[in-house]
């Protein structure tokens, strides 16, 4: 937070009851953190776990990550993540996808070169 410039005096904190999974704790107890950040406008809503104070930690980094995300935009760390998981799924070019086969035909030649000869 501090890398940030995010002062604790910027950050309204409201708890409400959670929905969801955790049974009767869940609907007992305000366990849920929403957290705004004054500057910015930046609402962030943390239910992930029963703990108040698990989800309290849990929603300042989430905020933390989406404000370094809205500075930094394209060169953020969560950006970068998302455009090489993107890459990674991408389609390949046609021409990639022949040079792969091509490449794939000279090695199965090569290996057939190095079987035993039939006696």
């Amino acid at each position: 937070m501090a890398n940030l410039g995010i002062l604790e005096e910027d950050l309204e904190e409201q708890f409400v009851r959670s929905s969801g999974r955790g049974g009767q704790h869940v609907n007992k107890t305000s366990t849920c953190v929403m957290l705004r950040h004054r500057p910015s406008e930046l609402q962030v809503k943390c239910q992930m776990m029963r703990s108040q104070s698990e989800n309290r930690y849990l929603a300042r980094r989430i905020l933390c990550e989406r404000l370094e995300e809205k500075l930094l935009g394209e060169k953020s760390e969560r950006a970068q993540k998302r455009h090489k998981i993107r890459a990674r799924k991408r389609k390949r070019s046609r021409r990639a996808k022949e040079k792969m086969l091509r490449d794939k035909k000279i090695q199965s030649k090569k290996k057939k070169l190095r079987m035993a000869p039939d006696s």
